[in-house]
């Protein structure tokens, strides 16, 4: 069990759990000596002809002492004397240490041959020093280990007595060659942070010849390894996460500086098309044959958390979902409405482990890093350095330029990469937008790689969210046409649903949005997308909608388009509601949209039951709905309200209970009845004969016909 543990924190690159070095406690003395020896020579067996790429010399220290101890457990093992079964009080207590100090040995040079070459030399002091640490424990075990009460034979006491002798010798060891690559690879830092690009063959020097790292692959692993460190020390990381991006940032612009795109363009051809595909059909089956649970579900995306993460309000979103949220400018949260005291995340561990165990057992894919680049994310929350700013603007330049004249593969890599590049904050936004990649990656748009089609609307919409790259999108040439062409015949549910919301993006400038809702078939795709997309898809449309609708201008497009009908049909769905009924409330402002909403005989019934059961700004945006809705359609549409079941108790309700700007509008909404009443029984109508709750604050709640002021 122990060992299951180590490996399996080697594998997470996290600290081993408590059990690992827990010493068992039931083993008899023959046993323990036997399980020493074992552990001994597995340990042996691994490493001793392990060529390790740093700290080798520590690394061959650490393996000859722990050869000297196989040499006595294997004798007292095999004696014949019995020494094994009649240990004295200090010899197992001097044992039992060793077990733990040889559990230690193996999880340190499992991390040194395990580990990435950046990170190994990186870490090099750090890692020196628990060689150290180890070799000065084991140095104390020696100077207390009771060898003449072990009968043992007097050429393996002489080796013990060696190497308590060296153990007292012993040294902190910091290898000079690994001194110098470290202070080399700061340099190039350094370079980056004034404005420098460091030299071509100083860089090819560095990372092929010294380091080996000499294709894409091992590139991209370091940089993975890299990422991986960010996310899992979450801040407690030395060095700094921000300048550990930075180190990440050169060796991705190495990657392309000295490897090109041809052998990943390669993979991307022949093995990366399955994973898409496979990643949008088994997310269409999980849609199709089985129920998310609500909880395990992101409030804004909808979609199955992969990072969930709890922000000031206690709300929990998936980390991609409310990193763009909070980019786009916003300080409230989504679900609750109130105000963000700061922009910090913690990680959900609970949930995220609930979810997993879910997956697991409904055979439901769960990969983070491949199908969420949720490690992308969360390194790109530390504060980017200077020298990783100017890092990736220069791998922005390289890969530019592939989208001007690259093969078609190459291509496709570019806008992938420009694609997580653009997810890591404003200034990689600006910067790429600058160089020029907007009008290659429209041409993009238009490929039959869906690959490359997906990448490139991604791109698009990450550059969006920086404000001053809107204009630059709307002012390219056909760039417009090109988004909504991939929304209505995109290759990949993915890419339409990108397509969607880069025009939600868009849609945030107010000059923009009549632009848009002009735009051929971009109201009716949204529309479309709404009423038979996958839950993020019509979440992307819906927002879309909303923002086009707060344009008066759009609305007799958007009634043509039949947005009506389609926001009608999704008042029932939960997770849509809220901006449904903000759409409809700003539609039928205008007398076309509030007949076009009349003539939906289950419009009324769905914001009133949203008022019965919506959340609190769902409940806001109902009784708004339904009060503009009274105001311009006139007394036919009052009253086609005002006989609906329950409304009187709804109102109640909301007067008492409702969030401020739910009980302004309802007190808002009973006036309009009560006008209406009074003009039905002043025409001789016998009336509906409408109560409601005064605002006495005695204890006799009385009820009086609407006589309600405003709160």
């Amino acid at each position: 069990m122990a060992s299951a543990a180590i490996f399996s924190s080697v594998r997470r690159r996290r600290s081993p759990s408590l059990e690992a070095f827990l010493v068992p406690v039931d083993l008899t003395q023959v046993a323990l000596v036997q399980t020493l020896a074992a552990l001994s020579s597995d340990l042996v067996s691994c490493f001793s002809d392990h060529v390790f790429f740093f700290q080798r010399r520590n690394s061959r220290s650490l393996v000859r002492r722990v050869e000297i101890f196989l040499v006595v457990l294997t004798y007292l093992r095999d004696s014949r004397s019995g020494s094994s079964s009649n240990l004295s009080p200090t010899a197992v207590l001097c044992f039992k240490e060793l077990y733990l100090l040889l559990y230690r040995s193996k999880i340190l040079l499992d991390y040194c041959s395990q580990s990435s070459k950046l990170w190994l030399l990186l870490q090099s002091h750090s890692i020196s020093g628990h060689f150290h640490d180890l070799n000065q424990e084991i140095s104390t075990l020696l100077d207390v280990f009771p060898i003449k009460d072990l009968n043992l034979s007097d050429d393996i006491k002489e080796q013990v007595e060696l190497l308590q002798e060296q153990g007292r010798q012993c040294k902190l060891y910091v290898d000079k060659n690994d001194e110098v690559l470290r202070l080399k690879f700061f340099s190039f830092l350094d370079e980056f942070e004034n404005g420098r690009i460091p030299n071509h063959v100083e860089l090819r020097l560095f990372f092929v010849e010294r380091l080996g790292i000499k294709d894409v692959e091992s590139c991209r692993s370091e940089i993975e390894f890299l990422e991986e460190q960010i996310v899992n020390h979450e801040g407690d990381i030395e060095p700094a996460a921000s300048v550990l991006n930075g180190f990440i940032a050169i060796t991705r612009y190495c990657q392309f500086l000295l490897f090109g795109f041809e052998e990943d363009e390669l993979r991307l051809c022949f093995e990366n098309p399955k994973k898409p595909w496979k990643g949008l059909i088994s997310q269409e089956m999980v849609h199709t044959f089985l129920t998310i649970p609500k909880d395990f579900c992101c409030p804004i995306s909808l979609d199955l958390m992969k990072d969930p993460v709890i922000v000031s309000t206690g709300q929990t979103y998936d980390r991609s979902s409310i990193a763009r949220w909070m980019e786009e400018g916003h300080c409230t949260c989504p679900k609750t409405g109130q105000m963000l005291d700061d922009t910090r995340i913690v990680p959900n561990r609970a949930l995220r482990n609930l979810i997993v165990q879910w997956c697991i057992a409904h055979g439901v894919p769960y990969d983070p890093t491949e199908t969420g680049d949720a490690s992308a994310e969360s390194f790109a929350v530390a504060l980017p350095t200077k020298a990783a700013i100017e890092a990736y603007r220069a791998t922005a330049v390289l890969l530019i330029q592939q989208l001007a004249n690259g093969s078609q593969g190459a291509q496709t890599v570019a806008a992938r990469e420009i694609r997580l590049l653009a997810k890591t904050g404003k200034e990689n936004r600006a910067f790429i937008a600058e160089a020029g990649a907007i009008p290659h990656l429209r041409k993009l748009l238009s490929s039959s790689n869906p690959v490359a089609q997906e990448n490139a609307v991604t791109a698009m919409l990450n550059l969006s969210i920086y404000a001053k790259n809107k204009s630059r999108i709307m002012d390219e040439d056909g760039c417009l046409g090109s988004i909504v062409e991939v929304l209505r015949l995109g290759l990949t549910v993915e890419a339409r649903q990108n397509a969607a919301a880069t025009l939600f993006s868009l849609s945030a400038v107010h000059e923009y949005k009549k632009r848009i809702a002009d735009q051929g078939g971009a109201v009716e795709a949204l529309a479309e997308l709404l009423r038979v997309g996958t839950p993020r898809g019509k979440k992307d449309a819906v927002n879309a909608l909303f923002n086009l609708a707060t344009h008066a201008d759009t609305c007799s497009r958007m009634i043509e388009a039949g947005t009506v009908t389609a926001l009608v049909g999704a008042l029932g769905n939960e997770g849509l509601a809220e901006e449904v009924a903000g759409a409809l409330a700003l539609i039928v402002r205008q007398p076309i949209g509030a007949e076009a909403v009349g003539k939906e005989e289950t419009a009324v019934s769905g914001l009133i039951a949203m008022m019965q059961c919506g959340t609190p700004r769902g409940k806001e945006n109902a009784v708004a709905a339904l009060l503009e809705f009274c105001r311009t359609g006139g007394a036919t549409a009052t009253r086609r309200v005002l006989k609906a079941p329950a409304m009187a108790s709804l109102l109640q309700t909301l007067l008492f209970t409702g969030t401020k700007r739910a009980r302004r509008k309802a007190a808002s909404l009973a006036r309009v009845f009560q006008k209406c009443e009074n003009a039905a029984s002043r025409f001789g109508g016998s009336g509906v004969g409408y109560p409601f709750a005064s605002n006495s604050t005695t204890n006799d709640v009385s009820v009086v016909p609407m006589s309600i002021s405003v709160l």
